[in-house]
Protein backbone atom coordinates (compact mmCIF):
# COMPACT_ATOMS: atom_id res chain seq x y z
CA UNK A 1 0.00 0.00 0.00
CA UNK A 2 1.36 3.49 -0.96
CA UNK A 3 2.54 5.03 2.48
CA UNK A 4 0.16 7.71 3.84
CA UNK A 5 0.17 9.35 7.09
CA UNK A 6 -1.91 9.00 9.86
CA UNK A 7 -4.19 12.32 9.10
CA UNK A 8 -4.94 10.42 5.60
CA UNK A 9 -5.42 6.66 7.33
CA UNK A 10 -7.74 8.55 9.27
CA UNK A 11 -9.69 10.23 6.92
CA UNK A 12 -10.13 6.80 4.41
CA UNK A 13 -11.52 5.00 7.53
CA UNK A 14 -13.86 8.40 7.84
CA UNK A 15 -15.37 7.80 4.50
CA UNK A 16 -15.88 4.23 4.56
CA UNK A 17 -17.64 4.72 7.88
CA UNK A 18 -19.76 7.29 6.73
CA UNK A 19 -21.01 5.32 4.60
CA UNK A 20 -22.62 2.61 7.38
CA UNK A 21 -23.71 5.09 9.64
CA UNK A 22 -27.78 5.73 10.88
CA UNK A 23 -29.14 8.65 10.65
CA UNK A 24 -28.77 9.94 14.26
CA UNK A 25 -25.70 7.99 15.50
CA UNK A 26 -25.23 7.57 19.55
CA UNK A 27 -21.90 8.61 20.60
CA UNK A 28 -18.33 6.77 18.89
CA UNK A 29 -15.76 5.26 19.60
CA UNK A 30 -12.56 4.13 17.99
CA UNK A 31 -13.73 0.35 19.24
CA UNK A 32 -16.47 0.92 16.55
CA UNK A 33 -14.29 1.09 13.61
CA UNK A 34 -13.15 -2.19 13.05
CA UNK A 35 -17.22 -3.06 12.88
CA UNK A 36 -18.44 -0.23 10.51
CA UNK A 37 -15.28 -0.91 8.13
CA UNK A 38 -16.51 -4.27 8.25
CA UNK A 39 -19.86 -3.23 6.91
CA UNK A 40 -18.27 -0.95 4.34
CA UNK A 41 -15.79 -4.11 2.98
CA UNK A 42 -19.21 -6.05 2.85
CA UNK A 43 -21.04 -3.24 1.04
CA UNK A 44 -18.50 -2.60 -1.60
CA UNK A 45 -18.41 -6.18 -2.20
CA UNK A 46 -21.87 -6.00 -3.49
CA UNK A 47 -20.96 -3.13 -5.55
CA UNK A 48 -18.11 -4.67 -7.01
CA UNK A 49 -20.58 -7.91 -8.04
CA UNK A 50 -23.08 -5.72 -9.95
CA UNK A 51 -20.20 -3.29 -11.37
CA UNK A 52 -18.83 -7.09 -13.07
CA UNK A 53 -22.36 -7.76 -13.78
CA UNK A 54 -23.33 -4.87 -15.65
CA UNK A 55 -19.53 -5.28 -17.23
CA UNK A 56 -20.20 -8.72 -18.24
CA UNK A 57 -24.04 -7.65 -19.52
CA UNK A 58 -22.55 -5.42 -21.83
CA UNK A 59 -19.53 -7.55 -23.53
CA UNK A 60 -22.85 -10.05 -24.11
CA UNK A 61 -24.61 -7.70 -25.65
CA UNK A 62 -21.64 -6.25 -27.53
CA UNK A 63 -21.24 -9.69 -29.03
CA UNK A 64 -24.66 -10.21 -29.90
CA UNK A 65 -24.38 -7.40 -31.75
CA UNK A 66 -21.42 -7.93 -33.96
CA UNK A 67 -22.92 -11.60 -34.48
CA UNK A 68 -26.20 -10.24 -35.87
CA UNK A 69 -25.14 -7.97 -38.17
CA UNK A 70 -23.95 -7.71 -41.29
CA UNK A 71 -20.91 -5.93 -40.35
CA UNK A 72 -22.80 -2.11 -40.88
CA UNK A 73 -20.72 0.48 -39.62
CA UNK A 74 -23.74 1.39 -37.53
CA UNK A 75 -24.08 -1.65 -35.87
CA UNK A 76 -20.31 -1.96 -35.55
CA UNK A 77 -20.05 1.43 -33.70
CA UNK A 78 -22.57 0.33 -31.40
CA UNK A 79 -20.62 -2.45 -30.54
CA UNK A 80 -18.02 -1.01 -29.82
CA UNK A 81 -19.44 2.10 -27.56
CA UNK A 82 -20.94 -0.97 -25.57
CA UNK A 83 -17.14 -3.04 -25.54
CA UNK A 84 -16.05 0.30 -23.94
CA UNK A 85 -19.07 0.58 -21.73
CA UNK A 86 -17.98 -3.07 -20.33
CA UNK A 87 -14.50 -1.72 -19.91
CA UNK A 88 -15.24 1.51 -18.11
CA UNK A 89 -17.29 -0.85 -15.66
CA UNK A 90 -14.58 -3.35 -15.27
CA UNK A 91 -11.83 -0.98 -14.48
CA UNK A 92 -14.64 1.01 -11.86
CA UNK A 93 -14.38 -2.59 -10.37
CA UNK A 94 -10.97 -3.30 -10.85
CA UNK A 95 -10.28 0.07 -8.56
CA UNK A 96 -12.90 -1.06 -5.70
CA UNK A 97 -11.33 -4.03 -5.31
CA UNK A 98 -7.94 -2.48 -5.22
CA UNK A 99 -9.10 -0.60 -2.33
CA UNK A 100 -10.91 -3.16 -0.18
CA UNK A 101 -8.14 -5.32 -0.27
CA UNK A 102 -6.37 -2.30 2.07
CA UNK A 103 -8.72 -2.24 4.54
CA UNK A 104 -7.14 -4.66 6.57
CA UNK A 105 -3.98 -3.20 6.53
CA UNK A 106 -6.00 0.64 7.02
CA UNK A 107 -7.51 -0.69 10.58
CA UNK A 108 -4.10 -2.47 11.53
CA UNK A 109 -2.16 0.82 11.26
CA UNK A 110 -5.64 2.75 13.28
CA UNK A 111 -4.72 -0.19 15.95
CA UNK A 112 -1.15 0.81 15.64
CA UNK A 113 -1.46 4.21 16.04
CA UNK A 114 -4.59 5.43 18.33
CA UNK A 115 -4.63 8.82 17.18
CA UNK A 116 -5.61 7.50 13.60
CA UNK A 117 -8.87 5.75 15.41
CA UNK A 118 -9.04 9.01 16.79
CA UNK A 119 -9.28 11.34 14.34
CA UNK A 120 -11.27 9.09 12.16
CA UNK A 121 -14.31 9.11 14.90
CA UNK A 122 -13.71 13.17 15.23
CA UNK A 123 -14.55 13.76 11.61
CA UNK A 124 -17.51 11.17 11.72
CA UNK A 125 -18.85 12.46 15.32
CA UNK A 126 -18.24 15.89 13.49
CA UNK A 127 -20.05 15.17 10.20
CA UNK A 128 -22.68 14.31 12.04
CA UNK A 129 -23.26 16.76 14.59
CA UNK A 130 -23.02 19.52 12.05
CA UNK A 131 -24.84 17.69 9.06
CA UNK A 132 -26.86 20.30 8.23
CA UNK A 133 -24.36 23.36 8.19
CA UNK A 134 -21.90 21.34 6.30
CA UNK A 135 -25.27 20.38 3.66
CA UNK A 136 -26.04 23.72 3.16
CA UNK A 137 -22.24 24.80 2.51
CA UNK A 138 -22.18 21.94 -0.28
CA UNK A 139 -25.56 23.11 -1.52
CA UNK A 140 -24.86 26.76 -1.82
CA UNK A 141 -21.76 25.50 -4.21
CA UNK A 142 -23.90 23.49 -6.19
CA UNK A 143 -24.39 24.17 -9.67
CA UNK A 144 -28.03 23.40 -10.78
CA UNK A 145 -27.60 20.20 -8.43
CA UNK A 146 -28.93 19.25 -4.93
CA UNK A 147 -26.50 17.28 -2.22
CA UNK A 148 -29.51 14.11 -1.88
CA UNK A 149 -28.60 13.79 -5.61
CA UNK A 150 -25.08 13.74 -4.90
CA UNK A 151 -23.49 9.68 -5.66
CA UNK A 152 -22.92 8.48 -1.58
CA UNK A 153 -19.00 8.51 -2.07
CA UNK A 154 -18.97 11.88 -3.11
CA UNK A 155 -21.28 13.58 -0.95
CA UNK A 156 -19.19 11.69 2.00
CA UNK A 157 -16.01 12.93 0.23
CA UNK A 158 -17.70 16.71 0.50
CA UNK A 159 -18.97 16.62 4.23
CA UNK A 160 -15.33 15.16 5.52
CA UNK A 161 -13.68 18.24 3.11
CA UNK A 162 -16.08 20.76 4.22
CA UNK A 163 -16.00 19.49 8.07
CA UNK A 164 -12.32 19.79 8.36
CA UNK A 165 -12.23 22.95 6.62
CA UNK A 166 -15.02 24.43 8.73
CA UNK A 167 -15.06 22.52 11.72
CA UNK A 168 -11.73 21.03 12.78
CA UNK A 169 -9.11 23.92 11.83
CA UNK A 170 -7.39 22.46 8.35
CA UNK A 171 -6.46 24.91 6.01
CA UNK A 172 -8.98 24.84 3.11
CA UNK A 173 -6.28 23.86 0.67
CA UNK A 174 -5.03 20.71 2.41
CA UNK A 175 -8.84 19.84 2.92
CA UNK A 176 -9.11 20.56 -0.80
CA UNK A 177 -6.05 18.16 -1.82
CA UNK A 178 -7.01 15.44 0.82
CA UNK A 179 -10.31 15.70 -0.72
CA UNK A 180 -9.09 14.62 -4.19
CA UNK A 181 -6.81 12.23 -3.12
CA UNK A 182 -9.88 10.07 -1.48
CA UNK A 183 -12.18 10.90 -4.95
CA UNK A 184 -9.18 9.29 -6.66
CA UNK A 185 -9.01 6.45 -5.03
CA UNK A 186 -13.26 5.81 -4.67
CA UNK A 187 -15.13 8.28 -7.05
CA UNK A 188 -15.72 7.60 -10.62
CA UNK A 189 -13.25 8.21 -13.21
CA UNK A 190 -13.96 12.49 -13.05
CA UNK A 191 -15.13 12.66 -9.64
CA UNK A 192 -11.58 13.90 -8.19
CA UNK A 193 -12.39 16.96 -10.81
CA UNK A 194 -16.41 17.60 -9.56
CA UNK A 195 -15.04 17.21 -5.90
CA UNK A 196 -12.24 19.67 -6.62
CA UNK A 197 -14.91 22.19 -8.21
CA UNK A 198 -17.22 22.10 -5.31
CA UNK A 199 -14.74 22.44 -2.81
CA UNK A 200 -13.17 25.88 -4.63
CA UNK A 201 -16.48 27.33 -4.49
CA UNK A 202 -17.12 26.40 -0.81
CA UNK A 203 -13.64 28.38 -0.15
CA UNK A 204 -14.77 30.94 -2.25
CA UNK A 205 -17.88 31.76 -0.63
CA UNK A 206 -16.38 31.45 2.37
CA UNK A 207 -13.97 34.03 1.61
CA UNK A 208 -16.84 36.77 0.34
CA UNK A 209 -19.37 36.14 3.49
Amino acid sequence: MQERKPRQIARELALLCLSQLPTNPKKLSEDQLPKLVLAAVRTLRSEVQDTLDNAAGELQRSNDRILTSQTRAADLDIARTMMKEAVTYTQTAINKLGAAVEFPELIQLANQDKDVGRYAIRIVQTVSENRVAVDAKISAALVDWQVNRLAQIDRDILRIAVTEMSFLGLEPSMAINEAVELAKRYSEEDGYRFINGVLRRVTEQKQTV
